[in-house]
């Protein structure tokens, strides 16, 4: 699917391109949508909330294990124990040699590998450019995602802010249990070798600025460096006056499209060259909270 370069118009006769802001600040309430609760997750940590939109038609039954997880409260006060430079943070149960871990309650100890799923019947906004990792890229129910026409395959990539299932060596070794979220450059060669469950939608400072683990692979070393979960609960099972009010902007349509074009083709006053490109982690889906619209 081909983007156009201006399918809004905002002001008749207007002949100067949008700029990003200018084009949100034009949205109309249809141009956003309010993330379903019953698969939102709030990561609560002494520096504030980050706010995870998980994704069921990528990951169902991963997604389910975490929603059973987070209503039994299994990561209540566990930690962020590993925090990768240009790479990652992780969190979970993590345990030294012999000391047992904590149960997972009425949560599956087992789950298939969810790397990809089936093309067919999942509507797919494609963007206009040529990948390196895929035959197509663009969003699909919100989210940055790569198809293969000639497999019929479809996936969620790594891009900053992406939530995924770690796992060992079998590919079906994840049960959500030990999750972990992409805070470096966009690790593409992860994608279809792990299944990806979600997305930071808001709170990406409270784990970007983690200090590195000095240990392989970014563990910490002294467990004293650990960050404490205060909690991590689903959404729906907060009182809806503590929930964070917050809308993400569709991705399906033609505001979308002018709000990529505009970051594709920049034409702001400091830019001399517009790239002509865009790269499917360099589009960052705007979030806002209702208040501010």
């Amino acid at each position: 699917m081909a983007i156009a370069a201006e399918p809004v118009a905002t002001d008749a006769g207007a002949d100067k391109p949008k700029s990003t802001q200018e084009l949100l600040d034009a949205s109309r309430p249809g141009d956003w949508r309010t993330p379903d609760p019953a698969n939102t997750l709030y990561l609560d940590l002494a520096a504030g909330r980050v706010v995870i939109e998980l994704a069921p038609h990528f990951a169902p039954e991963h997604v389910a294990n975490i929603r059973t997880l987070a209503k039994e409260g299994f990561w209540d006060g566990l930690t962020l124990y590993r925090s990768q430079d240009n790479f990652v943070v992780q969190f979970g149960d993590i345990t030294e040699e012999g000391v047992p871990g904590r149960p997972i309650g009425s949560a599956r100890a087992k789950l298939p590998a969810e790397f990809s799923r089936a093309a067919d019947g999942l509507a797919f906004h494609a963007l206009p450019d040529r990948d390196g990792w895929a035959p197509e890229t663009g969003f699909a129910a919100g989210f940055p995602a790569a198809r293969d026409p000639r497999e019929g395959q479809a996936w969620l990539a790594h891009c900053y802010g992406t939530l995924g299932a770690g796992r060992d060596m079998a590919a079906d070794s994840s049960n959500g249990t030990e999750l972990y979220v992409v805070t470096g450059q966009s690790p593409r060669q992860l994608d279809r070798n792990i299944t990806v469950v979600g997305r930071v939608l808001q709170g990406m400072e409270h784990l970007s600025v983690l200090p590195r683990g000095t240990g392989p692979l970014g563990f910490y070393e002294d467990p004293a460096q650990r960050t404490a979960i205060t909690a991590l609960r689903l959404a729906s099972e907060v009182p809806a006056a503590e929930r964070r009010p917050i809308e993400v902007l569709r991705t399906d349509t033609p505001l979308f499209d002018a709000v990529v074009e505009s970051r594709r083709n920049r034409r702001d006053g400091w830019y001399l060259r517009p790239a002509g490109h865009i790269d499917l982690c360099n589009i960052s889906v705007p979030v806002r909270s209702p208040e501010a619209g």
